[in-house]
């Protein structure tokens, strides 16, 4: 009788962790949707321009990308569930900075603490999840469901996003927020247990502030290069700056023993391959994503509301297909999945590129959806690419990796084509026309990338030496890594 009270006592706490993990990752991929549904709304109201719009996207996954693989690292070493509360409560202060925000640079300040405490609360929600399941076929169960349910919010998003922007105003996208992380903040402090890795690596410090600083300065100048001109010297300074310190955050990280990214393991085709990848997959799947709303909006004449409803075949084709992407590439080996994926997400961002205002919806919605399908057939299988091409010990590491190449593959997707947009304006190209070369733009290389993968993502022998490993931080790279055994063809 006691034994089984105590089993029940068991899968009550473990149910509870696992809803606790699956919310605080959902509120997360909520914010990466939500806030495109409302770019046109925060425009209006802010009075802002498209480079202002960037920076409030960019702004968000910059510090996400930068920080991802060092919020593992602060989990295992001080605590999963410290991290976890300590990031959620950063991110939910963070929203209610956003949605009182007076300006632009406020509501940008905001944006910067929201991505800190995303950074912090989406490893460790894994790490929390992981460590209360020490059986892998617990664990492997928990983790998917974990990926599926928090997953919603990517569908959930565009469709929020519209309806709160619509009926209340942009505020309200970030005001969500703060009834889910007070929730989570009060359960989380009184049933979540804490937990540690005694042998988690140093944090590495250098690494962390130099790659910051370098994308950081990067972006500054691919956003800010069309309002003040690309040969200014603020620009060039921008541009020379980024290359000093990623020179410097490549020579800190072969020189230390434990470094936050082991350029060795770039000495492996596969893992290269893939995360090269991976880096136009976030390129073109945000930088693309970041006019979807605006191209309904101001050029089609929708309504916020209604923009955001068509948007939604993006989202749901990447929910419905991404369950499938890690068995197909199982079956048919990752090479094959990916170019496949790769090569209908390109042809659906080059048909996005001939649309224009008289485009009716029926012909629109496809192309939204071809596009979706492909990005979601290529997310797990590249994460998995990379971490079977390096050791066992390593695959948590390869996928927080994978991760961070995305996100970073992000941040310049939203800078560059928003260049593009406002060159091609510049020149007295309307929005729309506009908006198609930078369609095309990201078509046409997600295409050529369909090409590299084709020839060069094939198996090579795995990566000598250990390096402690790191949680994988997104439902993409969980997928991949229950795929991890598969063998690339």
């Amino acid at each position: 009788m006691a034994a089984s009270l105590a089993t029940a006592g068991s899968r009550s706490n473990r149910a509870v962790l696992l809803t606790v993990t699956c919310l605080g990752q959902f509120m997360v991929l909520l914010d990466n949707t939500i806030v495109g549904a409302a770019l046109p709304d925060m425009q209006h109201r802010l009075h802002t321009q498209l480079t202002g719009l960037q920076w409030i996207v960019d702004a968000y996954v910059l510090l996400v990308a930068m920080l991802l693989l060092s919020g593992g690292i602060f989990a295992d070493r001080f605590g999963r569930k410290r991290v976890y509360l300590t990031g959620v409560a950063v991110f939910t202060a963070a929203s209610l900075v956003c949605a009182l925000a007076p300006s632009l640079g406020w509501l940008i300040a905001g944006r910067v603490l929201q991505g800190i405490g995303a950074a912090a609360l989406s490893p460790a929600s894994l790490a929390l999840l992981a460590a209360a399941h020490p059986m892998p076929q617990e664990r492997m169960k928990a983790i998917g469901l974990w990926a599926g349910l928090s997953g919603i919010g990517l569908a959930a998003g565009p469709v929020a996003g519209g309806v709160l922007a619509e009926a209340f105003g942009w505020p309200a996208i970030f005001l969500v927020n703060l009834p889910i992380g007070l929730v989570l903040l009060l359960v989380g402090l009184r049933h979540l247990g804490e937990s540690h890795n005694p042998s988690a690596p140093a944090i590495d410090i250098p690494g962390t502030v130099l790659s910051v600083l370098g994308v950081g300065v990067l972006t500054y100048g691919l956003i800010e290069g069309g309002a003040r001109g690309w040969t200014s010297p603020v620009i060039l300074g921008s541009f020379a700056a980024a290359v000093i310190f990623l020179a410097a955050f490549i020579a800190v990280e072969a020189r230390r023993t434990a470094p936050m990214l082991p350029l060795r393991l770039f000495g492996q085709r596969l893992f290269t391959v893939s995360n090269t990848a991976m880096v136009v997959v976030g390129f073109a799947l945000m930088g693309s994503s970041f006019f979807f709303s605006q191209f309904f909006v101001y050029v089609q004449g929708s309504s916020i509301l209604r923009a955001g409803l068509q948007t939604l075949p993006v989202s749901l084709a990447m929910v419905i297909v991404s369950p499938y992407a890690g068995r197909l590439a199982a079956r048919y080996g990752f090479r094959i999945v990916v170019t496949t994926g790769l090569a209908l997400a390109g042809l659906g961002l080059l048909a996005l590129g001939t649309v224009h205002a008289d485009t009716g919806y029926a012909n629109v919605w496809w192309r939204l959806a071809l596009a979706g399908t492909g990005f979601a057939l290529t997310l797990s299988p590249l994460t998995g690419a990379a971490i079977q091409a390096v050791s066992p010990q390593e695959g948590g590491l390869a996928s927080g990796i994978s991760s961070t190449t995305r996100q970073i593959g992000a941040v310049l997707g939203v800078a560059v084509l928003g260049a593009i947009v406002r060159t091609r304006q510049s020149g007295g190209a309307s929005f729309g026309a506009s908006l198609n070369s930078a369609f095309v733009a990201a078509g046409a290389l997600t295409l050529a990338i369909a090409v590299f993968t084709g020839l060069w993502l094939a198996k090579s022998e795995p990566a000598k030496g250990s390096v402690k490993t790191q949680r994988a931080t997104d439902p993409d790279a969980v997928t991949a890594s229950n795929e991890a055994s598969v063998n690339s063809r």
